[in-house]
Order: C-alpha cells, then sequence, then structure tokens
C-alpha cells in the first residue's frame, strides 16, 4: 500500500460493554486497516489504525456509528507517528 499512515481516534459515548471493540475489528480487517482498538479508564474506546487514506476515511465514518448497542458522541482524531502493526487487535 501506498501512502499508509496512522491514526489514533478516541471514541467517546456509550462504546464500552457494546461490542464495539470486535466490531472495529472486523471493520477495519474488511478494508484492510491494522492497528488495535482498546477501552480506555475513562470510557472511551482508542483506536489505532494504519492504513491507506481512504480506508482510513471509510472506518472514521464507521465508528461514528460503531453496532447497534453504541451511541457515540464524540470522535477525536490525531496522527500516531507509530510503526504500522501487522494485524487488528482488540484488548
Amino acid at each position: 500500500m501506498t501512502d499508509r499512515q496512522c491514526l489514533r481516534f478516541f471514541v467517546s459515548g456509550q462504546v464500552q460493554g457494546v461490542w464495539f471493540r470486535a466490531s472495529t475489528r472486523e471493520q477495519a480487517r474488511r478494508h484492510g486497516i491494522t492497528g488495535h482498538a482498546r477501552n480506555l479508564p475513562d470510557g472511551r474506546v482508542e483506536v489505532l489504525a494504519c492504513g491507506d487514506p481512504e480506508a482510513l476515511g471509510r472506518l472514521e465514518t464507521w465508528l461514528w456509528q460503531g453496532p447497534d448497542a453504541a451511541r457515540v458522541t464524540d470522535v477525536a482524531r490525531e496522527a500516531a507517528p507509530v510503526t504500522p502493526p501487522g494485524d487488528f487487535s482488540t484488548g
């Protein structure tokens, strides 16, 4: 992939305990994105996503919706200068 980049998203709202991380992993893998999704102590979910800009845009759009039980109120985004991981994990 050319122009591969990494972004970090912080997803707020009712996003823990609603299959958000597993659903994010499914979406990421569908779009060829690597990284991780993990719960934060403050109730948000952090998503590190590495891929081409178009795929990252599709994932960001999905993050605003999430799985059916989620109620997303905000998605903050920042550049993440990291080495892209080889897969997408939760934990």
